[in-house]
């Protein structure tokens, strides 16, 4: 088959159709005709002699967070965490999208119905063999994957929703043109999943809200949402004119409309995730004595989902976890997330059947699977990396720093926090000598630096493409004005209002020191009179200038008082902040060794 009909054939497999009413009538009447006292194993003859079995599995291959990362991402953000029959635990290194193709090719051996599906963010925060290409290069790899249907996350929202449409679509990019002479831009073939993401002015959703997987005669509808607080976390550019819906309320409507028309089996695919027990993937979660397991966001909205929804596929959390909980009715669910970058998939087995047309429940298994590095790469993936890095090369393989050991972005201060934090600071100060401190938000921050990272040869060579995949958004570093009283509500709002669950601690810069005792609860967890400037109080009445990324200086991550400075100043964009002080501040000779990240003490 050509690769054009084999596009094609994939966009006719992709989008089709629900079954007609005629269908639906078959099998009412094939499950009237059937005995209700049949077994999973029952079977008997349809119409025309073919054999008839009531039961069908169904295999859902899923993943979420997949950021771009089509090479195997580097440092811990390219390991899992197994636990041994013994109880130890030991890493795995994983990921990769020449493996990922392997690894799914190889587990749909076998399985005539197969459906594979992701939880959102497949593009956003990608670094630089993606992300210089405004995703599409990642796009290509999913298309080669053959994904069948993702929801969108927060990140498909970066660059706004015209640039999301594009994605779906195809087109060439309406500022960077096409890459390769000649080659336009095919887009996704695969249906971004949108429900509750609608258009302010016409109030309806800017992308298709549900889809049906459908083959001979088993159908399984697929609902997709992202987070609701989406604006929350994405600037404010990239979700202009869009609203953003209730997960729980939206899903249950599309569950009506599926089952009218006939679709009982149906998968959310929800852009929303938890926190589990264990940071070991293959934990149990539903082990006696574990409680459900997880918590966070993820165990309400899979409480309140209907329970006409049959299994839950989730994200945004990048953590890996197999879990049942409760619906409404209290009957089990499954609930999957598959950590990120590339590193996981989940394998489940949905049975369907054909008298009710719907999942059995009961017999609903799922288990995470590393995606290991010692497989054989799929050629296909291998040459579009080429193709790519190729492209790349010339602006992603020039040295801008030189490091001694790799600079970690692991713990609630992390050494890659604290050197983002000076850069900025420092980049504040060119711009105005009275800066006296920087704020970083932690979910900026995508990754470590690696001593021994691919290309450097393990010596410590910090590439722009390094560089890229730490901070990938292109915030502008902007300076204001805070008074000391607001410094203060702007440290308490790490661990208060909307982050009191779930605190986002903010990287700061050498100088600013204070205390957080997290044996206390909502803002009194950091201690306000341990807060100092070079060791010195925060005067409440005093003026200080402050440097953020231009994302905190909106109000994003919940501060909003950081919405609220004065005195706006913008200055480069942080990737440019970054570079600047890692080649002002370290050679070959005199790498920057790791920061202590000892400037916030943590009371447990």
């Amino acid at each position: 088959m050509s690769a054009t009909s084999h596009q094609q054939h994939r966009r006719r497999r992709t989008y089709a159709l629900v079954a007609t009413a005629a269908g639906l009538a078959t099998v009412g009447a094939l499950a009237a005709a059937l005995p209700a006292t049949a077994t999973p194993e029952s079977s008997g003859k349809g119409g025309h002699g073919h054999h008839f079995t009531r039961y069908q599995d169904v295999q859902l291959l899923s993943f979420n967070d997949l950021h771009g990362n089509l090479e195997p991402p580097s440092g811990s953000s390219g390991r899992v965490t197994e636990v041994q029959p013994d109880g130890t635990t030991k890493t795995i290194d994983a990921g990769g999208v020449e493996y990922l193709a392997t690894h799914l090719r190889q587990a749909r051996e076998g399985n005539k119905y197969s459906i594979t599906a992701a939880g959102g963010d497949m593009v956003g925060a990608s670094p630089l063999i993606s992300g210089l290409f405004h995703d599409e290069p990642t796009i290509e790899a999913l298309n080669k994957l053959d994904l069948d249907v993702t929801s969108v996350g927060n990140h498909e929202f970066d660059e706004g929703a015209r640039e999301l449409a594009r994605l779906q679509k195809g087109g060439c990019h309406p500022t960077a043109g096409c890459y390769v002479e000649g080659e336009k831009f095919q887009g996704a073939d695969f249906p971004y999943l949108a429900a509750n993401v609608l258009d302010e002015k016409s109030g309806k959703p800017i992308l298709k809200p549900y889809w049906v997987w459908k083959k001979k005669d088993v159908k399984v509808g697929f609902i997709g949402v992202t987070l609701e607080d989406t604006p929350g976390v994405v600037s404010a550019e990239g979700v202009k004119g869009l609203k953003f819906k209730d997960e729980v309320e939206t899903i249950n409507k599309y569950a009506k409309v599926l089952q009218r028309q006939g679709v009982k089996s149906i998968v959310a695919l929800i852009h929303e995730g938890g926190f589990p027990a264990s940071g070991s993937y293959n934990y149990d979660c539903d082990s006696p004595g574990a409680g459900s397991g997880v918590s966070g966001p993820i165990v309400d909205i899979a409480k309140n989902i209907t329970p006409s929804v049959d299994a839950l596929v989730t994200g945004h959390t990048h953590n890996a976890y197999v879990c049942t909980i409760p619906d409404p009715a209290g009957k089990p669910r499954m609930v999957t997330s598959a950590a990120s970058f590339g590193r996981l998939y989940t394998d489940t087995t949905l049975t369907y059947d054909r008298f009710t047309g719907d999942i059995a429940r009961t017999a609903v298994k799922s288990a995470n699977h590393v995606v290991t590095r010692d497989v054989p790469k799929a050629p296909d993936m291998t040459a579009l990396i080429d193709k790519w890095n190729t492209l790349a090369a010339p602006i992603g393989n020039r040295a801008i720093g030189y490091i001694s050991a790799d600079i970690s972005n692991a713990g609630t201060e992390s050494p890659i926090g604290d050197l983002i934090a000076d850069a900025q600071l420092a980049h504040g100060k060119e711009l105005d000598p009275e800066t006296d401190l920087a704020l970083m938000n932690p979910g900026g921050i995508r990754a470590p630096l690696t001593y021994a990272a691919k290309g450097s040869e393990g010596d410590g060579v910090v590439t722009y493409a390094e560089g890229f995949t730490v901070q990938p958004f292109s915030n502008t570093v902007n300076l204001q004005d805070f008074t000391g009283a607001q410094l203060v509500q702007v440290l308490k709002e790490q661990v208060s209002g909307t982050n009191a669950a779930s605190p986002k601690v903010l990287q700061i810069s050498s100088g600013l020191t204070y205390t957080l005792d997290l044996t206390k609860s909502g803002a009194d967890r950091v201690v306000t009179d341990s807060i100092k400037l070079n060791g010195a109080a925060i005067d409440p009445a005093a003026t200080y200038r402050v440097a953020t990324n231009s994302f905190l200086a909106g109000g994003g991550d919940g501060f909003p008082t950081l919405g609220q400075g004065t005195n706006d100043l913008v200055g480069s964009d942080d990737l440019t902040a970054l570079e600047k002080y890692l080649t002002a501040n370290s050679s070959a000779g005199s790498p920057i060794t790791p920061p202590a990240a000892n400037r916030i003490t943590v009371v447990k």
